[in-house]
């Protein structure tokens, strides 16, 4: 069994029917008031998953447009189908100004730009082959013209073949980047830290200059980075850096021993919640058998599966990035850390984190390789140009920084 994580994009559109009258479909900006019901009926219904196999469902905290609604330009649209007007189909979409990977030539400052973000598409299973997903896509992507995105991307798995089709085939979109997503099941007991090491919450204003230093010449490093970082899902920053190199410290002026490791942890269980489902009965008495052992004698450090069967949320560490010689070590003992926190959180079962396949930092971070995948595809359009061969990145910057936002 693998942790999967859910595409941002499910529906499996099929060929066009045959030419035939049909009822008017019908897009529309989400009403909070008067759809709410009707979104998160039709969210359950799309619940991804075949038959006999395992999959990872996600169920929305209540509040359909919460996956967008932390960043200042996003919107939510709802298609209606037919004289009854039943929501047949929904797509959510932000818009956030980040960094392209490159710098000025002339000021060597970051070069930003504004770029849109697709996910959370959802048609009914009863109402495909009427053409409702591009509907939905193609007015998405005019409210973010309007509203001055140059770039769309969008987020999918690559055996997800009917959304890569869509967007792709349809919609013009290129795949862009692979990026990696580690797992960690959070155990029944704790993760020993190296004693030679310290461990520091740093405030968020401390943060932002760090941050905006490092990952200058990343991809998708957003502008409110601020913002982020006040957020009221963000459980802190925390940097770990060697004892004898304390002295060397100094976080408000900037400097930093010539090793260290930085990440951020964001909590998602306000947001949404996951679930496996679809294994053996076998498969469930293996899982909790990891976990009686693990309680009975926790000196043995037994790596258990916690019960992800039942509905869960996870920390998402994000802002990873180290330096010097002894970074990688550092952070590993910062991700340990992460753990042992999240063993606190009844409701976390899993640490994620998700990095370009060519970042550094990719190597030191605990994960396991049955829970972890590298099948994520990301694809991106530049808007306004409908038959594109190229876009402005022509060359793949390592670090890729994940917005927890995003997820």
């Amino acid at each position: 069994m693998s942790f999967k994580k859910i595409a941002a994009e499910t529906y499996f559109p099929n060929p066009p029917a045959a030419e035939e009258e049909k009822p008017p479909v019908v897009v529309r900006q989400y009403d909070e008031a008067s759809d709410k019901a009707a979104v998160e009926e039709l969210e359950r219904r799309c619940e991804v998953g075949q038959p006999g196999k395992p999959s990872l469902v996600t169920d929305l905290m209540g509040d359909p447009i919460a996956r967008v609604r932390n960043f200042v330009s996003h919107i939510m649209l709802v298609a209606e189908y037919g004289d009854v007007r039943e929501i047949v189909g929904v797509i959510r979409g932000c818009i956030k100004t980040v960094t392209s990977g490159k710098r000025s030539s002339s000021t060597q400052l970051p070069v930003y730009v504004k770029f849109a973000y697709i996910l959370g598409l959802r048609v009914s299973s009863t109402h495909r082959r009427l053409g409702i997903a591009t509907k939905l896509v193609r007015e998405l992507e005019g409210w973010c013209k309007q509203n001055g995105a140059e770039y769309a991307y969008m987020a999918t798995e690559c055996s997800n073949k009917p959304s890569l089709n869509l967007f792709t085939q349809k919609c013009h979109y290129l795949k862009f980047r692979n990026p990696t997503v580690l797992v960690q099941p959070v155990h029944l007991h704790s993760k020993p830290l190296a004693s030679d090491i310290m461990i520091v919450q740093v405030p968020p204003q401390q943060v932002e200059l760090v941050y905006r230093r490092v990952f200058s010449s990343s991809e998708f490093f957003p502008k409110d980075i601020d913002r982020l970082l006040s957020n009221k899902l963000n459980l802190g920053t925390f940097v770990a850096l060697p004892k004898k190199s304390v002295s060397k410290w100094n976080p408000k002026a900037g400097e930093f021993p010539p090793s260290f490791a930085i990440l951020s942890i964001w909590d998602t269980k306000e947001v949404f919640r996951l679930q496996v489902k679809g294994v053996s009965s076998l498969t469930h008495a293996a899982c909790l058998g990891t976990r009686v052992l693990d309680a009975m004698v926790p000196w043995l450090k037994i790596p258990s599966i916690p019960n992800v069967f039942k509905n869960f949320g996870f920390y998402f560490m994000y802002g990873l990035y180290m330096e010097g010689k002894d970074g990688p070590r550092l952070m590993k003992n910062l991700c340990k850390f992460v753990h042992n926190t999240a063993r606190n959180d009844p409701d976390c079962r899993v640490v994620v984190a998700e990095v370009g396949q060519t970042d550094p930092v990719r190597e030191a971070i605990p994960h396991w390789k049955k829970f972890s995948w590298d099948e994520d595809i990301w694809c991106i359009k530049k808007l306004g140009q409908v038959n594109q061969n190229h876009y402005d990145w022509h060359k793949s910057s390592p670090v890729i920084f994940v917005d927890p936002r995003d997820l």
